[in-house]
């Protein structure tokens, strides 16, 4: 048989398990779970900001090479394109 203060200990308290973030209105929710993502996502942008000089500048791209255009031929397939400029004739 078990003591009363072992039935009080054994039943569990209301509203002192309860966590914090049970507590957040459902009309706030989308705003708390924007603010944690900007929080993370500025921690990691001033972390990466800190190491760019450890990590140096990133290797110059060689230039493009220059394509002469009018040495390519083009091939129109279909009716050449006229542009309607009277909406109202068809």
């Amino acid at each position: 048989m078990r003591h009363r203060s072992d039935q009080a200990a054994s039943e569990p308290k209301t509203g002192v398990t309860r966590s914090r973030l049970m507590r957040i209105r459902e009309e706030n929710r989308n705003m708390i779970l924007l603010a944690t993502v900007m929080l993370c996502c500025g921690a990691v942008a001033g972390t990466l900001t800190l190491l760019e000089p450890v990590l140096g500048p990133a290797p110059e791209k060689p230039a493009a090479k220059q394509v002469d255009i009018t040495a390519q031929t083009v091939r129109v397939v279909g009716a050449p394109f006229e542009p309607n400029v009277n909406p109202r004739a068809r």
